[in-house]
């Protein structure tokens, strides 16, 4: 059985003690440290080496929102405080889950199985069946995806699905051809690119990145997919006849 390499962090010893504790208990958790400040385990979160990190949020000199978006490729996150008032905060950063303080190891199962669930999604060498015998024939090729956080969940997206991506400020509005509404996302879009293939998708606007595949005709100024019509840029417009004519 796979474990979650984790770490837990927070000020109050008794609290990491009782964290720790209930770490131990769970078969598939695997408690490797256990820091009383945010700034002692930054060396170790930068190793990579970490699937789960457990962090309490009032701390002194830096709380640990404020030390999560720190991070620039933390591990799952699960948040522990006393304080309901940071549950929204920290769901806009994308954390597995809210623990609010005393916690009861009956919600404590409900988290940390939820993260188990969502790293077996995120490893798909974990779903095979192994006592599948291997094919023979030559194997098609793996479909790609990447996760985005919406509706208080991740959510799984295959590449060849999406349409187009509009950017709306602060979020992202996500069309595939398998839902009929858009997906809404905290993210600029700038960071929704950094999760499309370069090959495969282009930014064609300041708001819009199109699927390269799914577009049906195209015009200097505009181009559709479907029925619906996205502007191009007059910035982005040489890149694009570029690369959409290759």
């Amino acid at each position: 059985m796979t474990k979650l390499r984790c770490i837990a962090i927070d000020d109050e010893p008794f609290a990491l003690d009782m964290l720790a504790d209930d770490i131990r208990k769970v078969p598939f958790l695997d408690l490797i440290d256990q820091f009383s400040s945010p700034l002692e385990a930054y060396d170790r979160l930068q190793q990579n080496n970490v699937d789960l990190l457990f962090l309490d949020i009032q701390m002194p000199t830096l709380t640990g929102i404020q030390f999560l978006r720190t991070l620039t490729q933390p591990p799952m996150v699960i948040l522990t405080t006393a304080y309901e008032q940071y549950a929204l905060e920290g769901y806009d950063l994308d954390v597995v889950d809210y623990l609010l303080k005393p916690i009861p190891f009956e919600r404590f199962m409900k988290a940390v199985t939820k993260a188990r669930e969502l790293f077996r999604l995120r490893q798909p060498a974990l779903q095979t069946n192994e006592s599948t015998p291997p094919v023979a024939d030559t194997p098609e090729p793996q479909r790609t995806f990447f996760f985005i956080f919406s509706e208080y969940r991740e959510i799984r997206i295959f590449h060849d699905e999406v349409l187009y991506v509009e950017g709306l400020k602060d979020y992202v509005k996500i069309f595939t051809t398998q839902q009929p509404r858009p997906l809404l996302s905290r993210l600029t879009l700038k960071a929704i690119e950094a999760k499309l293939p370069a090959d495969r998708f282009c930014r064609v606007h300041k708001s819009f990145i199109v699927a390269l595949d799914k577009i049906s005709s195209f015009q200097r100024t505009n181009l559709y997919i479907g029925r619906q019509e996205i502007p191009v840029g007059s910035s982005y417009a040489d890149e694009f006849i570029r690369r959409y004519g290759a």
